[in-house]
């Protein structure tokens, strides 16, 4: 492997060329050319606030996208005999019957949102896939790998589960450290446990929820968002499986964005069940699910991604005084919680 790049202390460029997704994501902001001699973290400081309340980052924010995506870089490949580029679910049918009138494919590195009303059957879709259902579920659905119906040993094996879920309720209930838990799962999937893998899991997760823990502390003394935040980083750093299932993270108190993006740099595919506005819009599709079918796939709009930026401005807004009133600090200026700047 190529000597890569560890921290935004090293020049622009350079990371650039280490990870075409961090280029593809500084384009995708819309940043256009960049001085690329100068360091990334340098960069992250001069820009102008008028720039970052544009892309709805603030600094610290973008320098933990970029750290993650370096972190994917660096991450050991995963164990998977054959890639998963596609992921085909074949219709089936709603609670009354009715067919689902086309196939839904969704890509590696591609995040789909599935929305819908309390009781819809937005956890019966994602159990058909955790499954891989073939026709054998109260909904009839099929799904495919790379256009083919799995083998039963891929299906059914242990070891190598091609699907990994992330629930709303990750309660932990075995008596390990969580430098123990990571250090045990990494020799089952025959990775060094004296490398730096469960320190890089650990920071990931600690950027990604808002309260530190360190590798002595008790899983079962994790909050929510904490247990769910190592959980993600467990998955895109980690765990082999090429696809994962969100259910409800938007309660987590973690950084839905950076948690997304994480997990995309790896080329998983990702189906998160939402009612988040904000996360459903991250998504480059949208499953709409109704009476246990899927009635409409919406394909984010350029109009949409505007409100997501909106949106994401408001939340880095909150986010903000959240860690202040964390933190103990008054919040007695009305202008602080103002966004007329909307």
């Amino acid at each position: 492997m190529p000597d890569l790049p560890t921290s935004l202390g090293q020049p622009l460029g350079r990371l650039l060329q280490a990870s075409p997704r961090i280029a593809a994501f500084l384009d995708g902001l819309g940043f256009g050319e960049l001085p690329t001699d100068l360091p990334a973290e340098l960069w992250i400081a001069r820009l102008p606030q008028a720039t970052l309340l544009d892309v709805g980052l603030d600094r610290e924010q973008l320098a933990g996208h970029l750290r993650l995506l370096l972190e994917s870089a660096a991450a050991p490949p995963d164990a998977m005999q054959e890639a998963i580029h596609t992921l085909t679910i074949r219709g089936g049918h709603g609670k009354d019957g009715t067919e689902e009138p086309t196939d839904l494919v969704i890509r590696a590195g591609e995040i789909v949102c599935v929305v819908g009303p309390t009781g819809a059957g937005k956890s019966r879709l994602l159990a058909d896939v955790e499954c891989l259902a073939q026709g054998d579920s109260p909904s009839g659905r099929q799904v495919l790998l790379n256009d083919a119906a799995p083998t039963a040993d891929l299906r059914f094996a242990s070891d190598r589960k091609l699907v990994a879920q992330i629930s709303q309720n990750m309660n932990f209930v075995v008596d390990l450290s969580v430098g123990d838990f990571l250090a045990m799962h990494a020799a089952c999937r025959q990775v060094d446990a004296g490398s730096d893998v469960v320190e890089r899991i650990i920071a990931v997760a600690n950027t990604l929820a808002g309260e530190r823990f360190g590798p002595g502390v008790s899983l079962t003394q994790l909050s929510g968002g904490q247990a769910r935040a190592l959980m993600i980083a467990d998955a895109a750093l980690l765990t082999a499986s090429p696809i994962v299932l969100i259910d409800e993270i938007e309660n987590a108190g973690i950084n839905r964005r950076q948690a997304l993006d994480l997990l995309v740099a790896r080329d998983k595919i990702v189906l998160v069940s939402t009612h988040d506005p904000l996360l459903a819009l991250m998504g480059q599709r949208r499953v709409v699910v109704r009476q246990g079918r899927i009635a409409e796939v919406i394909s984010t709009s350029d109009a949409e991604r505007q409100v997501l930026r909106r949106l994401e401005q408001v939340d880095s807004t909150l986010a903000s005084l959240r860690d202040r009133l964390r933190r103990g600090e008054r919040i007695e200026d009305p202008a602080e919680a103002s966004f007329a700047w909307l």
